[in-house]
């Protein structure tokens, strides 16, 4: 149910046992880089699928395969609205985990036939920061056959461009860099990438996850040949997503990684989820709706909590201050024990990290990477901002941040970053 607001923007109700003084109802949630709530107009639209709608998408003798099949068809055509691609190119698959294991792996399949290569092993590029669903499948793909290099990043998380061009080989076949990171929402100069895998003939594939419906980007311009898309990042339901396969820029052999059936141009064989392939196309729509507007207005709730913990000199700001999701801040507090922080943000959903590695007490691999101690990677908070984040809401977080940094570091000093 959605609660009444005096910001533009309502938010969720989730919990409503517990009230902050300023009466928000708790907990407040600013963790959408892990999940975010479904759209009420996004299950809208798929409730018929849910009940009388029922039919299978593969069933074409009946209406109600018909009925199925023409929503699939909306979908994905409202999904290649937003991305400014062509309604074939979406390749529909549970989520982006899958949409990576198939883009990388179906690569893998199709260039370590000894009869494509002549025996050479296919190389491929990635980066260290990357996340588990990307890196993890690049360690099977060397047990596969393929050839992998890994680049490091810079202490905002960014990859050097240089470094990509020394890493090319005459055997690279991909590039798999994420468009922005889910921990510290760098995002990758994905442009540049793509222009110099499109002048070598190399394929390359981006993680979207986190970057779709967060801020505008046109695939007609970009020099993308595969990307990754998932739809509880957008306001869809969990279990659905998409792999977008443009041929655009050259061609290239996909091959699937599951097996049985026909589906999704034989890459992706099973029986559609439809309803929510139809939630997945409607959040797609939404967001197209006002995408630069809500950027917009997520990018100074970001400037408001970077204003206020800037002014403590001992907070690490993670990742660069340009080149940055909308939605996205993390912080690192020296000296500061994991407990004061659960404490001190007490009524806040939030989190230290990415949500797949939640149960792991190992630091995060992305803030290791940014050169961040032990200590610093474990005192980190990631906050994530959403649709449904009203002004209240940020003004009770920034008061309970300011309190905890107050009470660990004593009086404020004077910012040692700009503002975003």
């Amino acid at each position: 149910m959605l609660r009444e607001s005096n910001s533009s923007n309502p938010g969720v109700n989730l919990n409503l046992s517990h009230m902050t003084p300023k009466s928000v109802p708790m907990p407040i949630y600013m963790d959408h880089n892990a999940t975010t709530p479904v759209d009420p107009r996004v299950s809208q639209a798929m409730a018929p699928f849910l009940a009388e709608q029922f039919g299978n998408a593969s069933s074409s003798s009946h209406a109600f395969g018909w009925q199925a099949q023409a929503a699939v068809k909306k979908a994905r055509e409202q999904v290649a609205a937003l991305l400014s691609c062509r309604a074939a190119d979406v390749i529909w698959t549970s989520g982006a985990t899958e949409s990576n294991n198939l883009a990388l792996l179906g690569v893998v399949r199709a260039f370590c036939s000894p009869a494509v290569r002549g025996g050479e092993k296919p190389h491929i590029i990635t980066q260290v920061t990357e996340h588990k669903a990307v890196l993890e499948v690049l360690d099977a793909a060397l047990e596969w056959g393929a050839e992998v290099t890994v680049l490091g990043v810079d202490q905002e998380g960014l990859i050097s461009l240089a470094e990509l061009e020394k890493a090319f080989r005459p055997s690279t076949v991909m590039v798999s860099i994420m468009m922005a990171n889910n921990e510290i929402g760098a995002v990758q100069p994905v442009a540049e990438i793509g222009e110099m895998c499109n002048k070598r003939g190399v394929i390359f594939h981006t993680d979207a996850a986190q970057s779709a419906c967060k801020y505008a980007f046109n695939l007609q311009s970009l020099k993308i040949d595969m990307l990754s898309l998932s739809g509880h990042k957008v306001y869809a339901p969990k279990g659905v997503g998409a792999l977008i396969v443009r041929k655009i820029n050259r061609e290239f052999t996909l091959k699937p990684i599951l097996f049985g059936g026909e589906q999704e141009q034989r890459l992706r064989p099973g029986t559609l989820n439809v309803p929510g392939i139809v939630g997945f196309g409607e959040a797609c729509a939404v967001a197209a709706l006002d995408i630069k507007e809500e950027c917009k207005r997520l990018h100074a709730y970001q400037k408001q909590i970077l204003d206020a913990v800037a002014a403590f000199p001992r907070v690490k700001i993670n990742g660069p201050l340009k080149n940055r999701l909308c939605n996205n801040l993390s912080f690192s507090f020296p000296d500061l024990p994991p407990d004061d922080l659960v404490l001190g943000l007490s009524g806040v959903a939030y989190s230290s990290g990415s949500a797949c590695n939640s149960s792991n007490p190992r630091p995060s691999h992305v803030l290791k990477a940014m050169g961040l101690d032990d200590q610093l990677a474990r005192s980190t908070l990631r906050l994530g901002l959403g649709r449904f984040t009203t002004d209240e809401e940020v003004s009770v977080v920034i008061d309970k941040l300011v309190k905890m940094l107050g009470k660990a570091y004593g009086a404020k000093g004077t910012a040692t970053v700009q503002p975003l």
